[in-house]
């Protein structure tokens, strides 16, 4: 890949190669051709007038560094380093200091900062680098540390990662530049916001408050950095923030797949991934997860793999001969965050059910994820565009998009803005059981987002995991008026036989034959399957941000003043209703909602 970069290739969200030319256009949106203007103060420009301005801001995050660095460590060639001065020297060149779009977000000039800190260093003993290009550097970092000072309020305003980076931003810039004016406020005050962001935002589950597994990444990746830094400069963090730090690291290696490295796709996903340091997949976590758990026990997740480059980086060779102490993957109640599993032997489920402490990203309450021999069977959407022409207006956010129940057509909460849901809905869990000699669990959850009606809906959703990798769901409906009612399914996309008589979906998938079924007490209904709509989101999933493709939308719909979904999911295609109908916990849901059979 840095072959490609010397040519002027720049890979996107770790998945498209574009060709921009050496240098890019540092303003220009690669994927319409759209240029912002680069004169204008950043306070003048529309953060939604350009486009997708993350298209834009994706090189200006300077990620492309650390494989340039990387290729340099390993070969040596001089080439490397050359590169990555003349960009640094143009950027600077056409990035008039409060000029332009790429200084409009402290986030992003906070990744820039680690980058070009990444890169000082990666290539200080290089040929190319002189005093002279070393002295330019540091004159915008000590730019950019001053840009973010003046804005840092507002980044800790959106209790989010954008004060998290920009905390970091300052106290990196306070570490390794002491001789800058104002190093010494930065660095006390980055340390200060650092603690204080840990305690509030890392739920004591170790759940993050976006509600995203990769923000949770970008935050994760964030304290790493920090902590990392701060033990090679004698400059260490409480114990607190470790323990903060080690709780969310669990917390995604609980939601991990174990054959794949991957995670659900569940919440806002823009393909940050801050730092590139192994040539792993951007959905493969192993890198992070690695890493992480090495910072705060000083022992291995993971044998011997590609995400040890990452380790490696972070901390030097002999933590590739630290202890292999793997974790045992457990059922996970993280009730802070809102995230259950429930894993078979080969299988497993996450669901979301919870009341938001911060501000939501998607309407998504009672999704549910399923695994089964490392495919993502029922899956999230993703994300794929903040700011896109309809019907990609960040649209995959909306209820309809998840696998959960829509009443009426509508989201579980109002959208009110951008990015903003109101009211906040309350879910809460109701039932959770394991019958160990019996190897049958059981969860239960309800959210009252569409209780908010003029006739109000109550939604419960119950999961039932029994033996031989079979799954049941069942969602039942509860109104007083008729409403329309629509269960949802998004489901791998694979070769399949599709029977809407029945209800039922046999996928063909890498592992071998899956069957999903579905079905409702109340009579009239509709069964549609649709794989990459033309004209709508339905049936498209987005695994890297501003790219998509096709998946299966399964969707079951009726109008009925009450009602009871069930879903049924097993490599047996014999499962049925009548077979299941022998355990005790199915038998007592249909007596509870369909007393006459």
């Amino acid at each position: 890949m840095a072959q490609e970069i010397s040519k002027g290739n720049f890979l996107f969200f770790g998945k498209d190669l574009m060709h921009l030319g050496l240098p890019p256009d540092w303003h220009r949106n690669p994927y319409s051709g759209t240029a912002a203007p680069r004169e204008a103060h950043w306070s003048e420009l529309d953060d939604f007038g350009f486009g997708d301005i993350k298209l834009i801001w994706e090189l200006n995050r300077f990620s492309f560094v650390y494989t340039l660095v990387r290729a340099y460590r390993r070969s040596g060639d001089e080439r490397y380093a050359e590169v990555f001065w003349k960009l640094v020297e143009d950027w600077r060149s056409n990035n008039r200091p409060q000029a332009g779009i790429n200084w409009k977000c402290g986030q992003e000039i906070s990744f820039r900062v680690m980058a070009w800190c990444f890169g000082l260093y990666g290539f200080l003993h290089s040929r190319a680098t002189s005093a002279v290009r070393v002295a330019k550097l540091a004159q915008m970092i000590a730019i950019s540390g001053h840009r973010i000072e003046a804005n840092i309020d507002y980044a800790l305003s959106q209790t989010n990662n954008h004060g998290i980076s920009e905390s970091l931003g300052l106290w990196t810039i306070g570490v390794l530049f002491p001789e800058f004016r104002r190093a010494s406020y930065w660095l006390d005050i980055g340390e200060e916001l650092l603690e204080k962001q840990a305690e509030e935002l890392i739920y004591d589950d170790g759940a993050f408050s976006q509600y995203s597994l990769n923000y949770q990444r970008v935050m994760l990746h964030d304290y790493i950095w920090a902590l990392r830094l701060g033990e090679l400069n004698d400059k260490p963090f409480s114990a607190n923030l470790i323990d903060r730090v080690a709780k969310a690291v669990n917390f995604l290696y609980q939601l991990q797949d174990e054959a794949t490295g991957r995670l659900p796709n569940f919440g806002q996903n823009d393909g940050a991934l801050v730092l590139p340091l192994s040539n792993c997949d951007y959905q493969d976590y192993r890198a992070l997860l690695q890493a992480g758990h090495y910072l705060c026990h000083r022992t291995r997740l993971y044998p011997e793999g590609p995400w040890d480059e990452e380790l490696l980086w972070m901390f030097g060779p002999e933590a590739l001969q630290a202890p292999l102490a793997r974790m045992e993957k457990k059922d996970l109640q993280a009730p802070s965050g809102g995230y259950y599993t429930l894993r078979g032997d080969e299988s497993f489920a996450l669901v979301h059910c919870g009341s938001y402490r911060h501000r939501p990203g998607q309407a998504d309450m009672l999704h549910a994820d399923f695994w089964w021999r490392g495919q993502n069977i029922a899956q999230d959407a993703g994300t794929y565009s903040y700011n896109a022409p309809n019907p990609w207006n960040n649209s995959l956010a909306h209820t309809i998009c998840h696998n959960t129940v829509t009443v009426d057509g509508l989201d579980q909460m109002e959208r009110v803005g951008k990015f903003l849901w109101l009211p906040w809905l309350m879910g809460r869990v109701m039932r959770w059981e394991a019958a160990d000699k019996e190897n049958v669990k059981y969860w239960e959850g309800e959210h009252d987002g569409y209780r908010r009606l003029k006739d109000p809906v109550s939604h419960g959703r119950s999961i039932l995991q029994l033996p031989g990798e079979k799954w049941v769901v069942f969602d039942r409906l509860t109104g007083m008026e008729k409403h329309s009612y629509r269960l949802h399914w998004l489901l791998l996309d694979a070769a399949h036989e599709w029977d809407a008589s029945r209800g039922m979906i046999a996928l063909h998938t890498n592992a071998g034959p899956f069957f999903v079924q579905v079905g409702v007490s109340a009579a009239g209904w509709q069964a549609s399957l649709v794989r990459g709509d033309s004209s709508s989101a339905r049936g498209w999933r987005s695994p890297y941000y501003y790219y998509r493709e096709p998946a299966l939308s399964l969707a079951l719909s009726v109008e009925a003043a009450s009602c009871l979904f069930w879903s049924i999911f097993s490599p047996n295609e014999k499962v049925s209703l009548d077979f299941l109908r022998g355990y005790k916990k199915v038998d007592n849901i249909f007596k509870e909602f369909c007393p006459h059979g």
